[in-house]
């Protein structure tokens, strides 16, 4: 049975977890963090990381890049792997999880969907073949409470695909500030925001006469809490290091 401490426990995909947490025979919630303290599941819940020294195999966190560097000390003082799956992390953070790596195993990953993360390979393969013919798109839609503008997916698609490319790469936010052509370097990057859109990322190779697309949408946040708790199951136990989706996906 593997023990998680859930931080960010009253937060939307907080809740979602906790409840696929409490009908899952491998895994179960030891305790929560949340800055409000308020208990709405059958579990403790603190304010602050330091008010716990309960029992724990994993921490997830579903939570506010503000609260990155607090959990981090506190699960690099008590040697507990990390599932990171708050979005919107400054580049700074994300040195701070690679530095944090070399003490404890994290778990990061921009969309903890088991899908999307097929899409993000599907994405790599089809450059490899379209590079240099094709113009690459990418359009993501989310709800409208969604902070963070583009997504940490849609960034993670395009990153993906810069690596497999043969020449430089810049990414075109907006299109609007210069009226000038397209360049072949280019991928765009496009958000929407509006109504309760859990989640769609589109991936839009266009070439001469003929367009690709790769798509995913997410009718839930179900998605991603299956795939954050598979996350915290692979990782408990792990050597310290750094781990994403692809280390998940290759061990099933």
């Amino acid at each position: 049975m593997v023990k998680i401490i859930m931080n960010g426990c009253n937060g939307k995909m907080g809740q979602v977890i906790s409840r696929l947490a409490s009908s899952d025979d491998e895994c179960a919630i030891a305790a929560g963090f949340d800055i409000t303290g308020e208990v709405k599941n059958d579990y403790p819940v603190f304010r602050s990381p330091s008010e716990y020294s309960g029992e724990a195999d994993v921490v997830i966190d579903f939570s506010h890049p503000d609260s990155l560097e607090g959990l981090l000390s506190y699960c690099r003082q008590r040697k507990l792997p990390a599932v990171i799956a708050t979005t919107g992390l400054s580049n700074m953070q994300k040195n701070m999880l690679e530095a944090a790596s070399e003490e404890i195993p994290i778990f990061f990953s921009a969309n903890m969907s088991l899908g999307i993360n097929l899409l993000i390979d599907l994405a790599k393969k089809a450059t490899r073949l379209l590079d240099g013919s094709f113009d690459i798109e990418i359009v993501e839609m989310h709800h409208n409470q969604k902070i963070d503008a583009p997504s940490g997916t849609a960034l993670a698609i395009a990153d993906a695909i810069r690596d497999e490319r043969s020449g430089g790469t810049e990414y075109i936010y907006d299109r609007h500030t210069a009226r000038k052509k397209r360049k072949k370097e280019e991928i765009g990057i496009h958000s929407v925001r509006g109504g309760t859109i859990v989640g769609e990322h589109s991936v839009i190779f266009a070439g001469t006469d003929e367009v690709i697309k790769l798509e995913h949408s997410a009718a839930s946040k179900e998605v991603f809490a299956v795939g954050a708790l598979r996350a915290a199951k692979f990782i408990a136990g792990k050597k310290p290091g750094f781990y994403s989706m692809n280390d998940l996906i290759e061990s099933l």
